[in-house]
């Protein structure tokens, strides 16, 4: 699984196909991939970004399900706003219609945006995940929910019965982590530290 931000700065088609191709080359026999803030060829051409990943057997989620060995996942690449990036959306109403999209029965949810209050903080004040996430994630209640965009605060977290995880790698300073996911619910096996810098 693959939360986002595979590119720098996602408007050249080489820097998607070398993130591509390195997924590729890893050793896990299924891909999976939501785009991330800064994924903009994702937003510019979404078919040709696609077939990238296709070409190389990379699912890509974006507002979709898949099924894997009976594990279904659910991935979605939005955000509150932030900058001037991608797949940026005004808090509110815009947001909450696209998590409302979640189906109510999901084992693994992998957003690019952390729900308020977990895996959210940075440098700048405030924490910024999105509460409407959050409420529905409390309502779908998926054993795991991935996620990243906040770099510098990865981590793994317990919260009743979902299991969250900002799986930043942030430039792969932090290594990657790994969840191992159960009949009874998901269980961290290597967690990095949270924050490198």
């Amino acid at each position: 699984m693959h939360a986002g931000d595979l590119c720098r700065h996602g408007k050249d088609l080489k820097e998607l196909e070398d993130a591509a191709n390195w997924m590729q080359a890893l050793p896990h026999r299924t891909k999976v991939v939501v785009a991330g803030n800064h994924d903009w060829m994702f937003l510019d051409e979404p078919a040709r970004a696609r077939a990238v990943l296709a070409d190389r057997g990379i699912r890509y989620l974006e507002d979709s399900g898949t099924e894997i060995g009976g594990v279904t996942f659910w991935g979605s690449p939005w955000q509150p706003e932030f900058n001037e990036w991608a797949f940026n959306l005004p808090r509110g109403r815009s947001l909450a219609e696209k998590w409302a999209m979640i189906p109510d029965s999901v084992d693994v949810l992998v957003t690019h945006g952390p729900p308020l209050g977990i895996g959210d903080a940075n440098a700048y004040p405030g924490r910024h995940g999105c509460e409407d996430l959050l409420a529905r994630v409390r309502q779908v209640r998926p054993k795991l929910h991935l996620f990243g965009h906040i770099h510098q605060d990865g981590g793994l977290w317990r919260h009743g019965e979902t299991v969250f995880a900002n799986v930043t790698t942030w430039e792969c300073e932090r290594g990657p982590t790994v969840v191992r996911l159960e009949p009874s619910g998901a269980v961290g096996e290597i967690v990095p530290p949270a924050r490198t810098r």
